[in-house]
């Protein structure tokens, strides 16, 4: 039985989840500015729930961005600290890709646009496709102005990004659905077949996405 544990800081929701053989217990909540006092006791919470201590899991796993430079930075510092204290591999999964894997779990979505709102007049992006179950990447995520963005089919829009530009969707003809924000429980499908595959990393080799240098943090709301 995998026991895996994941965690998101890197956008404007804060979210952890567990997942012991097939139940999966999550916790979510939308608090810009208060990741790092939310993170750590969402994950206490779920362990003590679950009758676990961080010992018990097998692998993290961390929302690896795209997001805001330091809610990645904060969620990939956390993810670290844990994996050194307990000596556990880390698997990051994609804020991008979560988002479309919920859209397939929640809404029968089959193809999918991501979009999380970069500020600045941009979009981070990424189209998926699910195959196995599971959402794969159609070619690259990027960081776009909107009127960059297309799409290689007719599909589901989620994310910030259409809320921050609502005509995007409209223009590629997507439908809009219901995600707005990175869940962790929905990074643990994709986690889990890349522990599998052994596509992990130790906590002193991990590495962050955030698609463009500039800090966009600092566009974020309350964190001017």
């Amino acid at each position: 039985m995998t026991v895996l544990l994941a965690l998101d800081t890197a956008t404007e929701a804060c979210s952890a989840a567990l997942a012991v053989g097939g139940e999966v217990l999550g916790r979510f909540e939308i608090c810009p500015q208060q990741h790092t006092q939310k993170i750590l006791p969402m994950v206490d919470s779920l362990l003590a729930e679950a009758g676990l201590t961080l010992k018990a899991v097998d692998a993290l796993v961390f929302g690896r961005g795209p997001g805001s430079f330091t809610g990645v930075r904060i969620g990939i510092g956390i993810a670290q600290g844990l994996a050194f204290s307990a000596d556990k591999p880390l698997v990051g999964v994609s804020n991008l890709a979560a988002m479309a894997q919920q859209a397939l779990t929640q809404e029968g979505a089959k193809r999918v646009l991501a979009a999380i709102d970069a500020r600045m007049g941009e979009v981070y992006v990424g189209a998926f496709e699910e195959a196995g179950g599971l959402m794969q990447l159609v070619g690259e995520e990027a960081v776009l102005p909107p009127e960059a963005v297309t799409s290689p089919w007719p599909g589901l829009a989620v994310g910030t990004g259409f809320e921050a530009y609502p005509e995007l969707a409209h223009r590629l003809a997507l439908q809009m659905g219901k995600v707005t924000l990175p869940d962790a429980r929905f990074m643990l499908p994709l986690a889990a077949r890349a522990y599998t595959e052994g596509s992990y990393t130790d906590a002193l080799h991990v590495e962050p996405v955030y698609l463009r240098d500039k800090v966009t943090w600092k566009k974020l709301p309350g964190r001017e």
